[in-house]
């Protein structure tokens, strides 16, 4: 299963749903790699920066709701996300 899209942000035809899609991508990949018992390692740098990247033309209210919902899909305690995915704050 890959997820890696390489957004190019330069690109006239990216979407708004391309930057949800990055943005999903890395909450799963991370997910994935620290909560689920999983084998198989998705997070790569390239999801990571995409997801970087993604969230600074995502709106706040939009990154919440993404990664409120994938807690409530992969049973994973909201806040404890949170602190996975930014740790140092």
């Amino acid at each position: 299963m890959t997820l890696t899209i390489m957004m190019d942000l330069n690109d006239a035809e990216l979407e708004f749903s391309d930057l949800v899609y990055a943005y999903q991508s890395w909450i799963i990949a991370v997910i994935n790699d620290e909560k689920l018992d999983s084998e198989n390692k998705l997070l790569t740098n390239e999801i990571s920066d995409d997801a970087l990247n993604a969230m600074r033309f995502l709106p706040g209210e939009v990154t919440t709701a993404i990664e409120t919902s994938l807690a409530r899909v992969y049973d994973v305690d909201p806040d404890e996300l949170s602190s996975i995915l930014f740790p140092e704050e």
